[in-house]
């Protein structure tokens, strides 16, 4: 047999199922891959977090009042900056736990403003536990100690942060209440940077 006919020879029919197989696995791979994005993209917009009632007549309304949202700037910092990591498997890992918040949703626990302020205490020490155990990661996707010059800071400002990096606190230690307003039972007083009580697991 001439080296011609050897490789001219039909593929057997095993081989062509498993190219065929392949091939049909990496194109449903890659469609899928593309709606997973998509979707981790549509539900990472502000649009998309004041969808849910209770988010738009609270918390929103609380932070349309504060510097993350106007400033002389013009650089805002809407909720999935504050509340969504940028890097991928802490991202996907918010969105899970971000399904406990769509069942309460749907079940109507935090319905109405009454509703919000019963839970709001809880809620509020959930974030600051979150903020305080990944060193505010997501404030310092704009906020970082390194990127500070403390000259073209107020005196009191740049002490306190100088004091802050020193004493190795993070931005959570020092600056609750800054996008929304502080839960009625929060005490300033048993709040002390580094000693906070706050960080405990809520009733």
């Amino acid at each position: 047999m001439s080296e011609h006919s050897k490789t001219s020879a039909p593929k057997s029919p095993v081989r062509r199922a498993t190219w065929l197989i392949l091939s049909v696995g990496i194109v449903i791979g890659i469609i899928a891959w593309g709606g997973f994005n998509t979707a981790m993209e549509a539900t990472n917009t502000e649009q998309f977090c004041i969808s849910c009632h209770e988010m738009k007549v609270n918390v929103y309304q609380e932070y349309t009042d504060t510097i993350h949202y106007s400033n002389r700037t013009g650089v805002r910092a809407t909720c999935p900056d504050c509340h969504v990591p940028k890097d991928w498997v802490h991202k996907v890992v918010r969105k899970i736990q971000a399904s406990n918040e769509l069942f309460h949703h749907f079940k109507g626990d935090l319905d109405t403003p009454a509703q919000f302020e019963a839970h709001r205490f809880r809620l509020a020490q959930n974030v600051w536990r979150t903020m305080k155990r990944t060193d505010s990661r997501e404030c310092r996707n704009c906020h970082d100690f390194d990127s500070m010059d403390y000259n073209k800071q107020e005196s009191r400002s740049s002490q306190g942060h100088q004091d802050a990096e020193e004493a190795g606190l993070t931005c959570i230690d020092c600056h609750k209440g800054i996008a929304h307003s502080l839960p009625r039972e929060y005490d300033p007083e048993q709040d002390v940077p580094g000693k906070s009580i706050f960080y405990t697991r809520s009733e």
